[in-house]
Order: structure tokens, then sequence, then C-alpha cells
């Protein structure tokens, strides 16, 4: 090989090097573990879970940022400020499954919130309003009549008496006309530690076996790194999604039975052929009755998968 190219290839050599792929790196947010992209609830701030009767809520943005980076994902319920005369975009408040907001509270990342307390500040400000409306009223009604006695020269104090007595018994401000006070913010100082082990004592959420059931199985697959959401459409519980709702399909169609309890044969036929024509595979989730002491974790859950294969 003659000195032209060895010259040759030497430049070459160099231009490759120089324009040679990056190596390939690994970015994990703070306090997430690797290769699943969610935070610890460690370093995320409280979470608070307004219940409006049984339906747990999100309100605040930062909120359902925090749920959403432990994997809870929720449904959007509320309207847009600019777009309120349609249905096809949702905004706040996020509305929780009841696995959801126990798992928040499980992982002490919820603060749960009553709503009850806004309306009870309502209530109060009502009777508020009510006592200063008819002392307006009386005032009113005394000028009124001061002014009258001035002018035709007679004494009607029993008059005014008799008045005022009747506004007292029949006065009515209707609750429509109460001026109401649109925060921006909540008002006031947070719960305190003792308030909120108070109302965590007070989770208004089912405890029957069904229940039970179906939050075993849904912290199971979240600890596993699959987010979940209901499944009503397809006859399931849970729609399993190996990540992102807004980026994956679901994969599978989680169904939460009983471990010792009978399955007909048509019932797994019926889910079998479900689950092929909405391309997707049927698991059954039971959750078993031992504990792995060794380990350190909770119960274990034995999956089931069915996929229809047609006739044999």
């Amino acid at each position: 090989m003659d000195e032209r190219e060895k010259s040759g290839l030497e430049e070459a050599t160099e231009r490759r090097s120089k324009t040679s792929l990056p190596v390939e790196t690994t970015v994990t947010f703070e306090g997430s573990e690797p290769g699943t992209g969610r935070g610890s609830a460690r370093t995320h701030p409280k979470i608070g879970v307004y219940f409006c009767g049984p339906n747990p809520l999100l309100w605040q943005t930062a909120e359902v940022k925090a749920a959403r980076n432990t994997g809870v994902v929720g449904t959007l319920v509320g309207s847009l400020a600019r777009q309120p005369r349609q249905n096809n975009r949702l905004g706040r408040p996020l509305e929780l499954l009841q696995e959801e907001a126990r798992l928040l509270k499980e992982t002490d990342a919820a603060n749960p919130q009553e709503v009850e307390r806004y309306h009870e500040q309502l209530e109060q400000s009502y009777i508020e309003q009510k006592s200063l409306a008819l002392q307006d009223r009386k005032a009113t009604l005394l000028r009124a009549l001061t002014q009258k006695q001035e002018e035709e020269g007679e004494s009607v104090d029993q008059s005014i008496r008799d008045r005022l007595e009747a506004l007292d018994r029949g006065f009515c401000l209707p609750r429509s006309a109460m001026a109401v006070q649109l925060s921006t913010a909540r008002a006031g100082l947070g719960y305190g530690p003792e308030e909120r082990h108070f109302l965590a004592a007070d989770w208004p959420q089912p405890r029957d076996e069904r229940s039970e059931t179906r939050f075993r199985v849904f912290r199971d697959l979240t600890r596993r790194g699959y987010y979940l959401t209901t499944a009503g459409k397809f006859g399931g519980d849970y729609l399993v999604y190996p990540a992102d709702p807004l980026r994956f399909h679901a994969h599978f169609i989680a169904v939460c039975i009983p471990l010792d309890k009978p399955m007909p044969l048509c019932e797994l036929l019926a889910l079998s052929r479900l689950g092929a024509n909405v391309k997707k595979t049927i698991l059954l989730c039971s959750p078993s009755d031992d504990d792995d002491e060794e380990g350190g974790e909770e119960e274990e859950v034995v999956y089931t998968s069915l996929k229809w294969s047609g006739m044999v």
C-alpha cells in the first residue's frame, strides 16, 4: 500500500470517528425508578383528594400531575373555561377510581379533604348575610315610619314595634340573592397532622369482598409498572396499559375474580371471544390468600391469560 492510499484511509477513518453515532444515554426524573418514569410518592407534595359524596376528585393542576407520576390516570369530568358548551375535551376536576384514591392513601401521597366543609362555610355565610339583611330592612322600615310620624305629628310607637316584630317573624332571604365568594384558590390554612389523621380514619370507601379483590389486583399491577383505567365498555374491571395511556393502546382486559370462585365455561368462552373481537388479551386476576412473609411483600395475585383461537 503506497503513501497515497494510507493517507486516504487515515482521512476516512478520521471522518468516520467524527460522524459516529452518539452514545445511548438514559434520562430519569428525580425520584423515579429507571425505566418507569414514575416519581416516588415521597418526592411529591401531599395530594388533596376531595370527596363529592363517594366520588374522589382532584382539582389542582400540580396535584393532577403528581398523581399522574405515581401511575394514577383518572378521568377528567369538568368543562373547559373557554369552551363550556362541548364535551369532546374535558378539564378538571379529575375523577379517580376508588382503587386509585385508596392507593394514594396507602402510599401516603393523599390528603383527604371534605366537600362538606365548603357547604358548611356556605351555610354559615348564608346565616350571617340573612342577619345583616334583616338589620338593614329594619333600619329602612324604621326610617320610613319615623319620617311618617314626623310628618303627621302623631305617635306611632306601638305601630313601629308591631311592624318590626312581624318583620322578624316573616323575613326570609332567598338563597339566590346570597353573595357567594368565588375563590381562585383554597382560602385559609391547610389541615394539620391531627386533622389529616382524623379525616383519613373516616375514608369514605367500600370495604366489601368485591372491592378488596379489585383493589388488591389494582395495587399489584400498578406496582409492576402498568397503568390501569376503567374497562366498563369492554366487559372487564380494568384496561391494562404497558405505559402512559396517551401513548399506548391497552394490551389486557383485567377481570378480577376470587381464587376459590368457580367460573362457568360459557363465561370463559364469552370473555375469550370478547378479547379476540377487540384484539386484547383477557387477564383473569385472582388474589391469593397466602402472604409472602420472607420477601416482605404482600399477597400474590394469580394471573391467567385467555386467548380465543377458534374451533379445533
